[in-house]
This record gives structure tokens, C-alpha cells and sequence, in this order.
């Protein structure tokens, strides 16, 4: 008797092994993140689909539910390769992957954080300009998810919910411009778009957001496990550093 499913899944990472064949890691709705050898995986043929940022619909199987297991799958949105002439599109896709890969639970399931990245992933034809703002959502609610979601409420020392302006880097706690005042050299920038109250920001709004959830993201998602950021989402962000500088 085996154990298998099938599932729609964005392909997270790709590592080769043995001759031909690759582990690689995909994350779903209801499996969470979950690795499996895709026989020929790196060959030719399947090089293609097993690209981090497609979408894909993996099939995977195991005699025993706690084994690597067989992965193969069917192309859906061959996004990566659509992202290949767009920097910044490639550079989103490859932090949003590798976060996703590298601080996600295996196999828990958080569908809030699956079907975000879908979204992401489906927008970016549009253009990554368009999706900035919502990738630092994203980020964002891996945090939740994780345990580490920020309170941006209301203010941490007034308690008002209006005029917020900074987030505490110790709690991460919003707090309203008057009472950021004195201390606004060591708070870290609000931007308006993680509150709901601006449409899709600018670069400068944006590296304050990468900013923000990237102080979160190494000191609690990644370094509470001893783990660096990954290279890939320093390279995303900065790029963003670099185009809020030529604003």
C-alpha cells in the first residue's frame, strides 16, 4: 500500500542527485512544503519544469508517508522563464522561493502563505512594480504565520490607531509620529501600503518595507534557528535599496 497526492504546487528548489535525477521542493495548499526525487529531474527534458517560481501540478508518492517519495509533475505557469528578462521579476521570484523554502515547517500545511505566493506569481506579468507592495505583504504574513507577525493596530505607546508612522524593532509594535519623535532614529519606517491605506507605494515606500520585515525575518523567522537570510532575498533587496536611491 502506498501513500500519494496530487496537488497544484510552486516549485520552491531544485538540488541534483545521482544520475539525472533531482530532489526538489514544492509547496502546496494542504501538504505545506514537501520535497520528493523527480526521476530525471535534471535532464534536458524536465530541466524546464522544475524551475523555482512555476506552477505546476506535482503528483507524489511514497510506500511510507515519512519517505522522500517520487515527485513528478505537469507544467501549469511557467513563470520563471517568463521572469528571465525582467530582473526585478526574477529577483522577487527568487527570494519569494527561497523564503518560502527556507523557513516554512516542512510538510505543514499554511494556505494563507501557498495561495499568496500564487497571487504574487500570477501578477508579475504585469510588471514587478505592480506587486513590490504586495510581496512585503507577503513577507509579512510568513512572519504570522510563523509567530512572529507584527501589531500594527494601533501605537504602542498611545494606543492611538491613527498616524502611525514607525514600528519598535525590539517589539514590533507600531508607533504614531508623535511618540516616535524622539526616538525616530531607532524605530524603523512604517510604509503607508502595510496598512492599507495607500495604493502600491514607490521605491522609497518599498525599501522601507524590505527593510522593515527583512529586521523581523533575520532576527526570528531565520535567526532564531541559527539560519541566514537568503542570499537571494539580500539580492532583491538591494535592488530595491538601489531604486529608492534614484528616486
Amino acid at each position: 500500500m502506498s501513500v500519494e497526492w496530487a496537488a497544484p504546487a510552486v516549485v520552491l528548489e531544485v538540488r541534483p542527485h545521482g544520475e539525472g535525477g533531482a530532489v526538489v521542493t514544492v509547496l502546496t495548499e494542504e501538504h505545506g512544503r514537501h520535497a520528493g526525487l523527480a526521476k530525471g529531474g535534471a535532464s534536458r527534458a524536465q530541466a524546464g519544469l522544475w524551475l523555482p517560481g512555476n506552477l505546476v501540478e506535482a503528483r507524489w508518492i511514497a510506500r511510507l508517508s515519512d519517505q522522500l517519495g517520487a515527485l513528478s509533475g505537469e507544467m501549469v505557469h511557467p513563470a520563471a522563464a517568463l521572469a528571465m528578462d525582467d530582473p526585478l521579476a526574477l529577483a522577487v521570484l527568487s527570494s519569494a522561493c527561497a523564503i518560502a523554502a527556507d523557513a516554512l515547517p516542512e510538510r505543514e500545511a499554511h494556505p494563507r502563505v501557498f495561495h499568496g505566493l500564487v497571487s504574487l506569481i500570477g501578477h508579475l506579468a504585469g510588471g514587478p512594480e505592480g506587486v513590490m507592495a504586495d510581496y512585503v505583504r507577503w513577507e509579512a504574513l510568513v512572519l504570522a504565520e510563523l509567530g512572529y507577525g507584527l501589531d500594527l493596530s494601533a501605537c504602542a505607546v498611545t494606543g492611538a490607531a491613527t498616524g502611525l508612522t514607525h514600528v519598535s524593532p525590539r517589539t514590533g509594535r507600531a508607533v504614531s509620529a508623535e511618540a516616535a519623535a524622539p526616538y525616530a532614529g531607532r524605530l524603523l519606517d512604517l510604509p503607508g501600503f502595510l496598512l492599507g491605506n495607500e495604493g502600491p507605494g514607490d521605491p522609497v515606500a518599498w525599501d522601507a518595507g524590505m527593510r522593515l520585515t527583512g529586521h523581523f525575518l533575520e532576527r526570528d523567522a531565520f535567526g532564531a534557528r541559527h539560519r541566514a537570510v537568503p542570499e537571494a532575498r539580500h539580492r532583491l533587496a538591494d535592488r530595491v535599496a538601489a531604486l529608492a536611491a534614484a528616486v
